[in-house]
């Protein structure tokens, strides 16, 4: 987490690629949408985004407000601060407020769901007491808390859900499982724990160890997460040796499919200790874009629902390649037709 409070300067966007990426999403419709596929980005207050000025009226905003300008300009979002801490119950119930219907949020998994260590700093000051008393200052793996623990962590997670599932506005909780999670019998075990644990919530499961869709397993994948009725997250992001997957487009829940676009910064992505925003730094070409036009109408036809999450949330990055991959949906044949 540390790396992610590094301040870094960020590189200047290439003006021709920033002229061009701007004049796509200009044509965008508002909200930018394409038959049953909702784009959106992994989260709507992103400092790089808000020091830009160039999404977001040039006059103070209170979050609530810029929420409420995002959903004019988007159908659904990504919240990401879900995975960093347990946020209160009322929080969830304002964004509802604030949101207009038909709008629709996929809350980033915790680590208690993932088994990512937990940061303990970033708990609520009671559990983070407890933690403090348990010998667990700085940070903590899931299977090391104490029983109790573990359960009210879990708990407040899934509470935060309520207003939303009651409200219609859950998308999905985005299980992002961590890079050192292989394909083992038991790691698939703990995937197909998620339905029979928690049988109600709408889970869409992301990989980051290339082992789960070796050729001659992805089969057997597929058939772990149709059967326990949990969505693929498809992904678009560096090819590298460091958990790089490739970019297969496939449905495995009739309800949603996922694609979450990483952007293409290798070298970002490869650096050791880099901070979110080095990681992330990209900025798609239209070209790059129009690649995967044709397999999101094709998860459109398979799926109920699908969502194009842009992460590369460095400026207005994310925005620019939500609204752009919309435009280009627009020549393709519909779901419906």
């Amino acid at each position: 987490m540390a790396a992610a409070k590094r301040r870094v300067e960020l590189p200047q966007p290439d003006p021709v690629r920033l002229s061009l990426a701007e004049a796509l999403a200009a044509r965008a419709a508002t909200p930018a949408a394409w038959d049953n596929v909702l784009f959106g980005t992994a989260g709507w207050t992103d400092p790089t985004l808000l020091k830009s000025r160039s999404f977001y009226p040039k006059v103070s905003q209170s979050a609530e407000e810029r929420l409420r300008f995002y959903a004019a300009h988007f159908s659904m979002v990504e919240v990401d601060a879900t995975y960093y801490t347990l946020l209160p119950v009322d929080a969830a119930r304002r964004w509802t407020e604030c949101t207009p219907p038909g709008f629709v949020f996929n809350i980033k998994a915790h680590p208690i769901v993932t088994g990512h260590p937990i940061d303990v700093a970033r708990m609520p000051a009671d559990l983070r007491d407890e933690l403090t008393r348990a010998g667990h200052a700085r940070r903590v793996y899931p299977d090391k808390l104490p029983q109790e623990i573990y359960a009210e962590i879990e708990r407040r997670f899934f509470a935060l859900l309520a207003p939303l599932s009651e409200t219609g506005k859950l998308g999905a909780v985005l299980a992002q499982f961590p890079p050192w999670f292989r394909a083992t019998r038991g790691n698939a075990k703990q995937v197909a724990a998620l339905r029979g644990r928690h049988p109600e919530v709408p889970f869409a499961v992301e990989f980051r160890h290339r082992s789960w869709l070796e050729t001659e397993r992805r089969s057997r994948v597929q058939a772990l997460l149709s059967e326990n009725q949990l969505s693929y997250v498809c992904v678009d992001e560096p090819s590298s040796e460091v958990g790089g997957l490739p970019p297969a487009a496939f449905v495995t829940h009739p309800e949603l499919a996922i694609v979450r676009f990483h952007g293409h910064n290798l070298g970002g992505w490869n650096k050791q200790g880099a901070s979110v925003h080095e990681r992330f730094d990209y900025l798609y070409t239209p070209q790059e874009l129009q690649v995967w036009a044709k397999p999101v109408a094709r998860l459109a036809r398979e799926a109920k629902r699908v969502h194009a999450v842009f992460n590369n949330c460095v400026r207005n990055y994310a925005v620019l390649g939500a609204k752009g991959l919309s435009v280009l949906l627009e020549q393709e044949p519909a779901a419906s037709s």
